[in-house]
Formats: C-alpha cells, structure tokens, sequence
C-alpha cells in the first residue's frame, strides 16, 4: 500500500508544479475541471495498480493526467520507459506498427491509471500496449450528474452527446480530433476516445490482435466497433478473425459478428454487475473478487495472471485431447497380464479344478512311480509278514512332501486289512520280495 501512496503522493506533487501553466492557457476551463481531476487520479490510484509505473513515468505524464484521446505505448516492466503520442500519426511514427494489443481503462478516466492497467496487459503478453486516455471534461460532469458514473453500461451514449460542452469550450486536440474535424456530420454520437479507439482499429498499417477493457473502458471499445462496423465492414470482419477482446469489470453486448469476447467479473463486483447486462453470462467469474486491479488491495482481480492464464489456455487444449487413449491402454493391460501362463492367481480357484491342474504340471518321476502302487506280494512263511508290509508301504519322507497327503491316507487306510490277508505266491528258490524302486 505505500508504493500505491507514493505514486499518487507523486503524481498530485507533479500536477500542482504544472498547473499555473495549464490554467494560463484555459483559465475556466482547468480552474474548474481541477479539483475533480485530483479526485478521479485519487479514484484510479485504488482501482489500478500504479505501483506498476515507475517514479519517472508518473511524473511524466502527470501533466496530461486527464487529457481524453491520448494514446501511450506502455512496454513491459523493465523493458523502458512509456512514450506519449498527442495523435495517431505521432503513434505510428512513433512505433506504434509493432504494437498488436490495445488497453482501453475506465473509472476516473485518468491517464495514471490507463498507464497502470496498459502495464498489466503488458506483463501478461511480454510485449507493448497501446493504452488510450478516457479523459475527464466538463461532459463528464453532467453525466456523473445523472447517475452517469454509475449506470455508465446504460446511460454511455448520454456521455458522448454531452461531450459538444467541451468541443464549444476548447480542449487539447487528441487523438483522433482531427478526424472529427473533417467529418461533418451533427449528429455525432461518440466520444473523442471512442473515435481515437475506432480510428486505429480501422487503420490497415496496424495490426492488433488482443483488445483488453476494463469498467467503463469496456463500454468505449463496444462503441469504436459498432462505429467500425458502420464505416468499414469489412475491416470489422478481419478484426473479428484475428482479435480478441476481453473485459474485465463489466460485461457490455460487443457486435454480432465479434465471437472472440471474454468476460471477466469478479465475484463480489457489485459495480461491474450494476453496469453489465444481465442476459450476457460471464465467461469467467473470479471468487473473492472485486472491481478493483489494485494488488496492493484484498479481494482485487489480478489482471497480468488471469490474462496470461487465458491466452495460454489454447495451448493445452491439442494436449489434453491427445491424452484421451490412455484410460484403454490401462484397461487393456490387466486383461493380458491374467490371461497369460504363470501368473499368480488372482481368483479364487475351484477345489474340484485342482486335481486338472495337477494333471496338467508336469510332475517328477517319484510322482509318476507311485501315482499307481502295484499290489504287495508276500514272501514264504520264513519271512515276517509285518515288517515287510510296514517297508514297502510307508513311502519316505521326501516323497510324502512330492505328493497331496490326502491320497496317501486313503491307501494308508486301504492297506491295513490286505496285510491280514496276504497272498501268497510261490517265488523260485533263493529270491525274496520285489526289490524296492531305486529312487
């Protein structure tokens, strides 16, 4: 909060050096108008971020604090100083060809604040703003009368006719005045801020690509392209496929042909919602946010980041649309992974598959040997019955461990009563029972 105090402590400083020289020339016209300029500097140094400008810049334009129909080009911070062009043939000369983005402000009108809002747009794009000065005349007096200052999304156009005071009083020719010179017709029905907006828009040497408003700034821009849209269709047309307005603080009808518009509000700007119109939805609605551009404030909108996160926002589009095949690459993987061999078992198995599977392994040769026992065969009467039966019956304990212990109970069980009932065959003399297996 104290470099916003110090660059509006700086800029009244500045203005009260300058004005014995400004009320020489119009002495009415400056006496009156002063103290209500003071004032609207006072207004934009809260709604705009002047910290943004340098002790030099703001000095530098103090002189021409309120001067309706300025252009400045405000580079990027740190990219030097802004420069004032009194028409727009001094904006060309001046470099005004390279410029590809327009920043139109509201509110008091005042050129601090213009400067400040232009320096935003010109952070968030990395490149210079043409940034044109609303202005504060005896006009604006009468309508801030009516409720002008409030209702300015309604009551605009009352503006503009009021600006014939000015006109019949004397102001600095600005701008595009001097195209209002040439043009004859009474019936005029904008502002010279308005005319210096339309008259660089319609110029075929410039280029601009990105139009930014905010607060009754919006309203200027709507009226240069309606005015453009009367004058040059066919300019307006290829305006409309290559810029792109967006506003912040206030939501205004924009031409028909004009899709390229978004409207940035914030949550809690009551003002910009008293002054839009309530059929246009907003395209981005900020939480916890007001009219204000003032960093330096709570709730105020951040105009460099939000800006910036539009303009990139195309860019991640084409990727967010080449990622779509991944949920099926991960669905498809898990169905292979279990159907192939020899993998864990990740259902629970049916008891009866069991002996299948089994059956299917290859299984040692012990296995095989003794899946299918031969039947016991007794020795002569000399031998003992018992001992044999117990030997060649009870496998050993490696064995038992090779095979499912369940079989080997059933023959257990089984074997009992045939040593009760032993066969006997008679063997040739000198031979025994079969020798054991060799395993």
């Amino acid at each position: 909060m104290f470099e916003t105090a110090f660059a509006l402590g700086l800029t009244q400083f500045a203005r009260s050096l300058s004005f014995p020289e400004r009320v020489r020339h119009r002495t009415m016209r400056n006496a009156a108008l002063e103290p209500w300029r003071l004032r609207n500097t006072g207004i934009d140094a809260l709604y705009y971020d002047v910290k943004a400008l340098t002790a030099d810049e703001t000095f530098y334009i103090s002189d021409c604090i309120a001067s309706e129909g300025l252009i400045m080009i405000v580079p990027p911070t740190g990219r030097g100083m802004l420069t004032l062009c009194d028409s727009v043939e001094e904006f060309r000369l001046r470099g005004g060809r390279d410029v590809r983005a327009m920043a139109v402000a509201g509110i008091g009108g005042s050129a601090i604040g213009a400067a400040a809002f232009a320096r935003n747009v010109a952070d968030a794009i990395d490149a210079p703003v043409a940034a044109v000065v609303s202005g504060y005349g005896l006009g604006d007096i009468v309508n801030e009368a009516i409720g002008g200052a409030f209702l300015f999304g309604w009551l605009g156009h009352v503006r503009s006719n009021l600006e014939v005071i000015d006109d019949v009083v004397g102001r600095p020719k600005l701008g595009a005045y001097g195209r209002r010179d040439e043009d004859a017709d009474s019936n005029r029905k904008t502002g010279l801020d308005t005319d210096t907006v339309a008259t660089l828009l319609a110029d075929p040497s410039l280029s601009f690509t990105l139009i930014a408003g905010h607060s009754r700034g919006n309203r200027v821009i709507a009226d240069a392209l309606y005015a453009l849209k009367a004058s040059d269709p066919g300019r307006l047309e290829a305006l409309t496929n290559s810029a792109r307005v967006v506003t912040f603080g206030g939501r205004i009808k924009m031409p028909e042909a004009f899709t390229e518009v978004i409207d940035v509000v914030g949550e809690l700007d009551w003002f910009g919602e008293l002054n839009s119109r309530p059929k246009i939805p907003a395209d981005i609605k900020v939480p916890l946010c007001g009219h204000s551009t003032n960093t330096d404030l709570p709730a105020a909108l951040q105009v460099t980041k939000i800006l910036r996160d539009i303009l990139t926002g195309e860019a991640k589009a084409p990727v967010a649309a080449t990622e779509e095949p991944a949920p099926e690459t991960e669905v498809a993987t898990p169905v292979e992974v279990a159907a192939a061999p020899g993998t864990p078992v990740v259902e629970p198995v049916d008891p009866a598959a069991l002996p299948v599977i089994a059956k299917e392994a290859p299984l040692p040769v012990p296995v095989e040997a003794k899946a299918e026992p031969e039947p016991e065969v007794e020795t002569p009467a000399d031998t003992k019955p018992a001992k044999i039966d117990t030997a060649a019956t009870e496998p050993p304990p490696a064995l038992l461990d090779a095979t499912e212990p369940e079989p080997l109970t059933t023959d257990k069980a089984t074997a009992a009563p045939k040593a009760s009932t032993p066969i006997m065959v008679p063997l040739p003399r000198g031979k025994g029972k079969r020798p054991r297996a060799k395993r």
